[in-house]
């Protein structure tokens, strides 16, 4: 190499400098690229995206070759600086100390630093264009790459660190979660809303958007037959809880489609009995998504929720749910508690009733889900107290006013915006 023209040293330095940036390039997007969206792209057919796939499916050898090119380009770009070094100030220590220092600054800079801050902000164009020779180079370097990778291997099992599987890149529910609120500009809107009101259903019960038991509209067989048909035919559910005097002693399920069939000389509760269902009841505290299974299970779009006593709480339908991820589709009865009456001032009249979930969701409140699930029940846990007409009350920065009382529970609250900044 003594013989070697100057220029063709600093030639072949530039070179390995730049074959150093490709492998560290390479190494950076590999690991750096998206996996869900590689195997999107490869799904479809796409030559690189495929190519690359492949390649990080044996990620021991990938690594193998890129760390063996780049550490070997590099101690050759330390003998050729040592060898220009010799050139241009014979065998000076001071000069060659310099040299290692230039190419290390060079190395660290032109073949390190700038190559994998490229790599890394556009992982995928790059880990497609680094497939091709790299696929080339472990086909060429295969047994070196094997043999390293004898000893790699052995020292990781010698150190009980065992390969991973594909199970360390799957995504948990949390993850998930956080990807779909990152993605939300990719996509529309209600798409969003739809993905992320899904994930929710684990964390939400069925006692979040229940109807409350004094609000359930039922047929009672004790009543007359007047009594009967009139409640049947002004009814605003198709299917209706049957009980016999007690409002809590619910024993069948009627469907409004069947008494269609009947004449309505022959109306009588025998045969509302024979026509009904049993009743479906449902734990207290069952998540959504166990209770959407659950009706799908059962053939089921209506329960009755009990607690641990087997008191009745309330009802659930399978519309409730299904509400619950794709937001308000069915029209509402009359007695619903969802109600909310805009006043001249702009504040809210809001039902008692009113579950804090769907209160949260409507006007943007943090109202907290921990606890009572009704802003009846919020406000009595506050005040501890069943408050006066015109008390005033502030939750989660949020001002209430409570503007009717009856018995034992407050009936109207006024919901107060604060004020614009």
């Amino acid at each position: 190499m003594e013989d070697t023209p100057l220029a063709i040293l600093f030639i072949a330095l530039v070179s390995c400098l730049i074959a150093s940036g490709f492998f560290s390039m390479a190494e950076t997007a590999m690991m750096a690229i998206n996996r869900y969206r590689l195997a999107g792209r490869a799904q479809s057919g796409y030559g690189p995206a495929l190519r690359t796939q492949q390649l990080l499916r044996q990620t021991d050898k990938l690594l193998g070759v890129i760390l063996l090119g780049n550490n070997f380009i590099n101690s050759v770009s330390a003998s050729l600086a040592t060898v220009i070094s010799f050139k241009l100030a014979g065998q000076n220590e001071v000069a060659l100390a310099i040299a290692t220092s230039l190419v290390t600054f060079a190395i660290l800079i032109f073949s390190e630093a700038t190559p994998k801050n490229i790599a890394a902000r556009h992982a995928e164009p790059v880990a497609y264009a680094a497939s091709y020779p790299l696929a080339f180079l472990l086909k060429l370097l295969y047994p070196v790459v094997w043999f390293v990778n004898l000893f790699v291997t052995g020292l990781l099992h010698l150190l009980q660190l065992h390969n991973g599987n594909d199970k360390d890149h799957a995504l948990s529910p949390e993850e998930l979660r956080l990807l779909v609120l990152e993605s939300g500009h990719y996509m529309e809107k209600k798409h969003h809303s739809i993905l992320l009101n899904l994930f929710e259903l684990s964390s939400i019960t069925v006692n979040d958007v229940m109807t409350p038991r004094h609000m359930i509209e039922s047929i009672d067989l004790n009543a007359s037959s007047e009594a009967l048909r009139e409640a049947l035919f002004t009814c605003h559910h198709t299917r209706l809880p049957v009980h016999c005097g007690d409002p809590d002693n619910i024993i069948g399920i009627l469907h409004a489609r069947k008494i269609l069939s009947m004449r309505e000389e022959g109306f009588s509760a025998d045969d509302l009995r024979e026509i009904m269902r049993p009743a479906y009841f449902v734990p207290s505290g069952t998540p959504l998504f166990t209770q959407l299974q659950n009706f799908q299970e059962n053939r089921r779009r209506l329960g009755l929720i009990v607690d641990e006593y087997g008191e009745l709480l309330g009802l659930i339908t399978l519309e409730d749910i299904l509400e619950q991820i794709i937001g308000e589709f069915t029209t509402s009865a009359p007695t619903t508690s969802a109600r909310a009456e805009i006043q001249a001032d702009g504040s809210f009249l809001l039902d008692g009733a009113s579950p804090l979930r769907e209160v949260n969701r409507k006007f943007g409140t943090h109202f907290p889900l921990d606890g009572p699930k009704t802003l009846n029940g919020l406000a009595l846990e506050h005040l501890e107290e069943i408050p006066d007409a015109e008390t005033c009350l502030v939750i989660a920065d949020q001002r209430l006013e409570i503007v009717q009382t009856q018995g034992r529970s407050i009936r109207v609250l006024r919901l107060i915006p604060p004020p614009e900044s």
